[in-house]
């Protein structure tokens, strides 16, 4: 074998070493992008853990790793601008339903993340899960990319304090905090330098925005403190991962008992970690306009490969489920097309571990900019559903609203998937042989998990 035929295999290993002509610049500023927007997970995932007895120290470490590791997978192994970390709502069913509710050593619940992982690596390698994100509608997947902006930019929107939860009317408007207008002025600065084509525009915005909140800290501590704006404590501190690393334990088996539980933990873990993937991958490629003629994901084997893989790794460095995370968006917004948007954010993870208070500190005002603007910029794919007609459009419209209504993508998505089945299959019964739509065996089938789901889980 020649060294060309070497550097070929190389190369189809790791497709992100055939790319030519990459604007290294952009791709930076994109994952710096991606990570500002998802560094709160650095704060609040220890946070969250550390409920279910874990050490709070250690996990700030693990977390990073984890993080550092599926996005390194991703960028080598996928070429995908997408980043990896452990996943929000994941982390709290782990801590709040599964070992505080349920009184399940939190070593199990790790166990069961590991578990989870494994069949998610065979299920890719099989090409089960490539094949359900293939056999979405592309009418869904344009929908998914809308209640993706949707639910990103109310999560700005509340980050920012402008909306905030209400007993009577689930969530009500907040009242004009300096949060509020904090994370306005960046997002005016956002939309003007993106209307002028300046580069960085989403990056600038998050930037001026944390240095306004720490200033106001700076001069105001009480009144910021209440508002979740710190001033970052120091700029160096590491934490030793040894008190949740390697703690998967299989000791459970000896009861029956616990058998039963534990199968039910990784369904769960399984179902919501699965279609928030599957919805993310396909509403951030689709908004990038990188699926292919077919409307389907690149390397969207790869890409589930590494989300397989990151999980495995986190529950063995002590974390919980990792996942790709929605606000990849933002650096694929901000220009981010290959393997090395994904890297930088890997990179940044790694070098956070050593000046975690820094990156702690950024508020959840400051990164709302980002996320709201994202979300306008993800809603203009409504124009591409067909939503005159009622067998595309309702199911389309559900999965929009569903998304953000739920607070989940993947509930989100199991809804609207549920719908289009049922709604098609309906109309198939009284229409014309030919005016028939033809639904996939793939739809079906998750169509009756769902149900499963829904009704059993």
């Amino acid at each position: 074998m020649n060294s060309n035929q070497e550097l070929s295999g190389i190369q189809k290993a790791f497709p992100l070493l055939a790319e030519k002509n990459v604007d290294m610049k952009k791709e930076i500023v994109a994952g710096i992008t991606t990570f500002l927007t998802m560094a709160y997970i650095i704060a609040v995932n220890p946070s969250t853990l550390a409920a279910a007895g874990m050490d709070a120290g250690a996990l700030v470490t693990g977390t990073c790793l984890a993080a550092a590791i599926g996005c390194f997978i991703m960028g080598f192994v996928a070429n995908l601008p997408f980043a990896l970390a452990s996943g929000m709502g994941l982390n709290a069913f782990f801590a709040y339903t599964v070992v505080l509710k349920g009184g399940v050593p939190w070593e199990t619940a790790l166990t069961a993340v590991f578990v989870e992982g494994i069949i998610f690596l065979f299920l890719t390698l099989f090409k089960v899960r490539e094949a359900v994100v293939n056999s979405i509608p592309l009418n869904m997947k344009h929908a998914v990319t809308a209640g993706i902006g949707i639910f990103i930019a109310f999560l700005g929107l509340k980050g920012s304090g402008l909306v905030i939860a209400n007993e009577a009317t689930l969530v009500s408007m907040g009242p004009l905090s300096p949060t509020v207008i904090f994370a306005f002025i960046g997002l005016f600065i956002v939309g003007v330098m993106d209307k002028k084509g300046r580069k960085g525009a989403i990056l600038a915005g998050i930037a001026v925005s944390s240095i306004m909140a720490w200033i106001y800290a700076y001069m105001n501590p009480e009144a910021a403190s209440a508002l979740g704006i710190y001033l970052p404590d120091g700029i160096f501190k590491y934490e030793s991962i040894k008190p949740i690393a390697g703690k998967v334990d299989f000791a459970f088996l000896a009861h029956p008992k616990d058998i039963g539980n534990f199968f039910v933990v990784v369904c769960t873990f399984l179902f919501v970690d699965f279609f928030d993937t599957v919805g993310t991958l396909v509403g951030v490629a689709s908004r990038a306009n990188m699926l292919d003629e077919e409307g389907n994901v690149p390397n969207v084997g790869r890409a589930l490969l590494s989300d397989s893989i990151a999980t495995i790794a986190g529950s063995l460095l002590g974390v919980s489920t990792v996942t790709t995370y929605v606000e990849s968006s933002t650096g694929v917004l901000a220009g981010g097309r290959t393997g090395y948007t994904a890297i930088t954010v890997g990179v940044l993870f790694l070098i956070a571990m050593f000046f975690s208070p820094v990156f702690i500190a950024i508020p959840a005002c400051a990164t709302a900019p980002a996320l709201i603007y994202v979300g306008y910029l993800m809603i203009s794919s409504m124009h591409e559903i067909d939503i005159h007609n009622v067998t595309e459009g309702l199911p389309a419209f559900i999965t929009v609203i569903s998304m953000a209504l739920t607070y989940s993508i993947g509930d989100g998505l199991t809804i609207g998937i549920l719908s289009y089945v049922i709604i098609n299959l309906l109309f198939n019964l009284f229409a014309k042989p030919e005016e028939k739509k033809h639904v996939s065996a793939v739809m079906i089938v998750l169509a009756i998990l769902f149900l499963i789901k829904l009704l059993f889980l």
